[in-house]
């Protein structure tokens, strides 16, 4: 065998080697189902059994000296929930675009349930944990609470920022809303 053909074979070696490791890590990470929707131009994902339903966002009634982001409340399949402007909540710049309809995406847990207006139909996304990169880092200079973004999920090119929207939702804001 010539040098070149002996850098050859072993430059096939370690790229099956790469491609072998990088294939256990996935094997070993565990699988992930996010929701993702965009917020001023930027997308965002929550995982998918954070939401029970996705519908058209019905007439909204306004509720007195409640949170800016509270946009009051609306009557989901019998339900009466709260609404949450999220691009608000995070005090991100709005896009200047208008919008023919908007979507609400339900978020249930035992205390509550929430609509969260989004403007566009959101997608789902199959992921793995270890293509999330943990976000302490990325937000130690943020004045959101850091436990509220827990991570950005690399797909190709694209950058999505993962929400954990209970530690988001301050049950304080929430107990005022339910109580009217």
């Amino acid at each position: 065998m010539t040098t070149d053909e002996l850098k050859e074979v072993t430059l096939e070696e370690i790229k099956k080697e790469v491609v072998s490791a990088q294939q256990d890590q996935l094997k070993s990470s565990e699988r992930l189902q996010l929701v993702v929707f965009k917020l001023a131009g930027e997308e965002y994902a929550l995982p998918i059994d954070d939401i029970k339903e996705v519908v058209i966002t019905p007439g909204i009634a306004k509720i007195p000296q409640t949170s800016s982001h509270i946009k009051g409340v609306a009557n989901i399949r019998g339900s009466i929930i709260a609404i949450m402007d999220l691009e608000e909540r995070l005090n991100l710049v709005k896009e200047n675009k208008k919008v023919a309809g908007s979507y609400t995406l339900v978020i249930a847990s035992e205390q509550y349930k929430l609509g969260i207006l989004v403007k566009e139909v959101p997608n789902t996304l199959n992921t793995y944990t270890s293509e999330i990169d943990d976000a302490s880092n990325i937000m130690q200079f943020s004045a959101l609470e850091k436990e509220c973004i827990t991570g950005v999920v690399k797909v190709n090119d694209r950058l999505i920022i993962l929400i954990d929207i209970f530690k988001l939702i301050k049950l304080e804001e929430l107990n005022n809303i339910t109580t009217i």
